[in-house]
């Protein structure tokens, strides 16, 4: 749902305590208080032996979801609890800074330029922890590093996205939590305890404050039709399908042909991220000249590589809606007017919160 009870209580039961409830609107990312009182309930608090790590690749959004889990929201500052050093030959160095023995740690590293510079802080990190003694070591990976190498489609290549969880695994992490993989499968190459969350209720809450009595979504291509197809369930409107074939490694797709119809209709391109651009453009370019009254795109992951942002405003789209999984820096956002970024910090929090108190986190996509 979108509200979500945050405890004062430190115990991991949390009986009779003070608690306090706050609502978080999807839509609008605000999160208000509604009321306060005594109560018998599970409570999803941090207990002290729980510590949480933000590496330096999203800052901003880790102080966002920390401040989840703490009763007060204007409190919540992020404690530095290790430091990173980096040296002219470009090695890097990471101390924890206090003890972590015995503690459930939450690391957090989002995958974003510079990418393998900020997988290696993550994976030194987490063997530091490891002999440290942490007890457990659960790294939350908003956006997952190479998860675009997923198969074996060529000869003579690596499946990268298996080698980043075997790297996970071997430099200590006891579990991982992500959010919308490229591929469903990537989970199986783990061979420790994973979580993906995924992103579609943020973003379907947002759309349904707009007005979907004309509206379509629309499969960027074949491999995304069963993900957009929840997508247009959550929001009981149809779905087409574009016929996009792919020729090389150029991240340059050709849009062929459109299944389904958008003729004077509003078209929700809806899709796991948006790298170069370059399939959103050819897809609004296909979309309109069959007809299409607007276009409107919602993705979780805004990884905007190369001229991303110059394609995405040639593209004239009506709205842009991502997350904030890869954090954007501000004068980048400023070159896309029709730019809307949501928050994750309550999924995020509200996984940690259950991860760290034993709950499930199947509950959190029903």
């Amino acid at each position: 749902g979108s509200s979500i009870v945050f405890s004062s209580d430190r115990n991991a039961l949390g009986l009779d305590e003070t608690y306090l409830l706050y609502n978080y609107d999807c839509a609008t990312g605000e999160i208000t208080a509604i009321t306060s009182g005594s109560h018998n309930f599970y409570s999803p608090s941090f207990s002290p032996d729980g510590k949480f790590i933000t590496c330096t690749s999203n800052i901003d959004g880790a102080q966002n979801i920390w401040a989840m889990r703490t009763s007060d929201i204007s409190k919540g500052t992020l404690p530095e609890l290790h430091k990173v050093t980096r040296f002219s030959n470009e090695n890097i160095k990471v101390k924890v800074e206090e003890n972590v023995r015995e503690a459930d740690v939450f690391v957090i590293q989002s995958s974003c330029p510079p990418v393998s510079d900020n997988l290696m802080e993550l994976l030194i990190l987490i063997d530091a922890l490891k002999f440290a003694s942490a007890a457990r070591i659960t790294a939350v990976l908003p956006y997952f590093p190479y998860a675009r190498s997923d198969k074996k489609d060529e000869a003579r290549i690596s499946i990268t996205a298996r080698l980043v969880a075997d790297l996970l695994e071997t430099a200590g992490a006891d579990r991982v939590l992500t959010m919308t993989l490229h591929a469903p499968q990537i989970l199986g190459f783990f061979r420790k305890p994973a979580d993906q969350l995924l992103a579609t209720p943020i973003l379907s809450n947002y759309f349904k404050t707009k007005d979907l009595s004309n509206t379509t979504v629309v499969a960027t291509d074949a491999g995304a039709a069963k993900f957009a197809g929840h997508f247009a369930k959550r929001l009981s409107v149809p779905m087409a399908i574009i016929d996009k074939r792919r020729f090389d490694d150029s991240e340059k797709a050709q849009s062929v042909a459109l299944i389904g119809d958008v003729k004077g209709r509003d078209a929700i391109i809806y899709d796991d991220e948006i790298a170069t651009g370059g399939s959103i453009k050819e897809a609004a370019r296909i979309l309109r000249d069959l007809g299409a009254r607007t276009i409107r795109v919602g993705v979780t992951h805004p990884v905007f590589s190369g001229k991303a942002l110059e394609t995405l405003a040639a593209a004239n789209l009506d709205e842009l809606v991502v997350t904030d999984s890869i954090p954007i820096p501000p004068e980048r956002a400023k070159q896309l007017p029709s730019l809307k970024v949501l928050s994750t910090a309550a999924l995020f929090g509200d996984a940690i919160l259950r991860i760290h108190g034993g709950r499930s986190i199947s509950e959190m996509m029903d």
